[in-house]
């Protein structure tokens, strides 16, 4: 019973993660360079 309900605790916890991530991304930012293109090194836009 305990296994199951630490599965779904992260299961939980990477779906937010996932979530989070795609967030970012539909708002334009990326997972390299944060949305500073000053410090990305031209791969912005």
């Amino acid at each position: 019973m305990g296994t199951i309900i630490i599965g779904l605790l992260l299961a939980g916890a990477a779906a937010l993660a996932i979530r989070s991530m795609v967030r970012d991304r539909k708002a334009g930012k990326s997972l390299q360079c944060g949305g500073d293109c000053s410090r990305c090194g031209g791969h912005c836009h």
